[in-house]
């Protein structure tokens, strides 16, 4: 599997530095996806249509994005694993981070966007926040700042999250009530 996750990071990050476009996008992706996606979720609390059933699903949606993120923070506590760019296996195109490469955080914050709408029968919302998903995470390696595994690693605390949530913030409740009737 190790052989698999620097092939398939040194390859992704390899196309770094040849194309200046490319470069400048991506780094405009690392840097702005997360925010960007979270005010794509905050927007949506003033939509009209399905309005209980869409705030319910914003709500899990930032429960799912503390709790995918508190768990890292469990992880960290474990999981030392030093950056690529450290290494010397990929060329950075950013800034060096000083915290542990292992779980993406911008992996583990914007699938559990996508994974909480999902979770929440928001199909279609769910699927265009996964693209976007896709594409920071695909950013994260490209710039340099993480190996696939790191990916798949906050992926998977991320789906974790959106289950648990989904467990526990039932729709319908005193709670949910009180809170999708805020505004």
């Amino acid at each position: 599997m190790h052989h698999y996750d620097l092939l398939i990071t040194q390859s992704i990050n390899g196309l770094a530095g040849q194309f200046p476009a490319l470069d400048t996008f991506f780094i405009f992706i690392t840097s702005f996806g997360v925010p960007l996606m979270i005010i794509a979720v905050a927007a949506q609390w003033w939509r009209r249509e399905n309005r209980q059933e869409v705030r319910h699903a914003l709500v899990a949606s930032g429960l799912t994005f503390l709790l995918s993120l508190a768990m890292n923070q469990v992880i960290l506590l474990f999981v030392h694993r030093m950056r690529p760019y450290d290494a010397g296996l990929t060329h950075l195109l950013l800034a060096p981070s000083a915290d542990p490469s292992f779980p993406s955080d911008h992996a583990t914050a914007s699938f559990a966007i996508a994974f909480a709408f999902f979770a929440h029968g928001l199909r279609r919302w769910g699927t265009a926040f996964a693209i976007a998903a896709i594409l920071i995470c695909f950013s994260r390696i490209y710039v340099g700042t993480h190996y696939f595994t790191d990916i798949l690693g906050g992926a998977i605390t991320a789906a974790f999250a959106s289950l648990i949530v989904k467990q526990a913030y039932l729709r319908d409740t005193r709670i949910d009530r009180f809170v999708t009737g805020l505004l």
